[in-house]
């Protein structure tokens, strides 16, 4: 039985009816037999196997994830997950976000369990980083579908371009640019990321 594969510049899609039957276990189980991988699944149950993030991108993700965890560790209001991270969402897709960011409350109301897989929890906070080698309509399509698995508010950082684009559940949309700090008071109250650093 063969599986339908799809290759772009970004990614390898596999999908096929052998994919589509997966269970949860049996997707995790998969990921963690290539853990050298980054792999994720979209909501037709499609494995989607990505590249590795390149040095800028990385570099970038870094400084977002030191500045989202500093206020994070300040506050203990919540917890901080970096671009490894996958998360079961409602619609089965299973996403790792560039950084994320989950209540105390909803954390903790996890089983060890399932805290030891892809956390069936939507994150209230994401943030994706655009690299080289993504299109922003892509990007933009992966953060809608966060937006409609629970996602409270949602940042796109494009270094490229020199542009952020914010989302929020309420249908709310906005574009700005580096010379500013972003925040959102309501759900992350006292963080702001210093864009000034993410160059």
């Amino acid at each position: 039985m063969s599986v339908n594969v799809m290759i772009t510049m970004e990614a390898i899609i596999l999908k096929d009816t052998v994919t589509g039957r997966l269970t949860d276990d049996e997707f995790y189980r998969f990921c963690m037999d290539n853990r050298d991988l980054k792999i994720e699944r979209n909501n037709k149950l499609e494995i989607i196997i990505m590249s590795p993030t390149n040095s800028f991108s990385g570099k970038i993700n870094t400084e977002i994830l030191r500045q989202l965890s500093n206020w994070n560790f300040e506050t203990k209001k919540g917890e901080v997950f970096d671009s490894s991270s996958g998360f079961l969402l409602p619609d089965r897709s299973v996403f790792s976000p560039d950084a994320a960011w989950v209540s105390k409350a909803k954390w903790e109301a996890l089983t060890e369990e399932q805290k030891n897989s892809f956390a069936p929890v939507c994150p209230e906070f994401v943030i994706e980083v655009r690299s080289k080698s993504d299109r922003l309509e892509d990007v933009q399509n992966k953060m809608a579908k966060w937006i409609s698995n629970g996602v409270v508010a949602g940042w796109i950082i494009d270094p490229l371009d020199q542009k952020v684009y914010l989302y929020a559940a309420s249908g709310q949309f906005a574009v700005s640019d580096f010379q500013e700090k972003l925040s959102n008071q309501e759900l992350l109250p006292g963080f702001a990321l210093d864009l000034s650093l993410l160059r």
